[in-house]
């Protein structure tokens, strides 16, 4: 199924994503899934994709900066019950975020199942991005989210 993940730089400091959370928590918005990494290693892949086709945006000495400075922050994706209501509250408390559809999917919890999942991707001749997922307990589904780079491809192997 298609969502919409919201991907934002939040201050990486101690109590920056409890107040994040909180925030959502106190409107009312449930988080369904959450990815943090440090934005240091997404500007460091984002220079060596951009060294290697040699179509940088910046030059070198900035993606540099950018590099020492990104350690200071923690790019945050999540899946939120209510997108709408979300964007309109990280909009208001001036967050700088964007929305892109991912592929949101339950999955059985049992081994091979996401090999499976993953197979039907590269059948299609699709890249997957990125994926994140957990599961609460054994006898529960799992949620995965994967972010392909042909979403209306994906969407259509997982609509069926």
């Amino acid at each position: 199924m298609v969502r919409q993940e919201i991907s934002l730089f939040l201050r990486n400091v101690p109590g920056e994503l409890g107040r994040l959370t909180a925030m959502f928590g106190e409107a009312g918005i449930n988080i369904d899934a959450v990815t943090i990494q440090d934005a240091s290693a997404y500007v460091q892949e984002l220079f060596k994709a951009r060294g290697k086709s040699l179509k940088r945006i910046a030059s070198a000495a900035s993606y540099n900066s950018m590099r020492k400075d990104s350690v200071e922050f923690a790019l945050i994706r999540l899946l939120a019950g209510d997108t709408d209501k979300a964007v309109d509250l990280l909009s208001k408390n001036d967050f700088i975020f964007d929305v892109m559809p991912v592929i949101a999917l339950e999955l059985d919890n049992r081994p091979g199942e996401l090999a499976n999942i993953s197979s039907k991707f590269g059948e299609e001749g699709i890249n997957i991005n990125y994926v994140y997922g957990s599961v609460s307990s054994p006898d529960e589904k799992c949620l995965f989210v994967f972010s392909p780079e042909d979403i209306e491809k994906a969407s259509k192997i997982f609509s069926k």
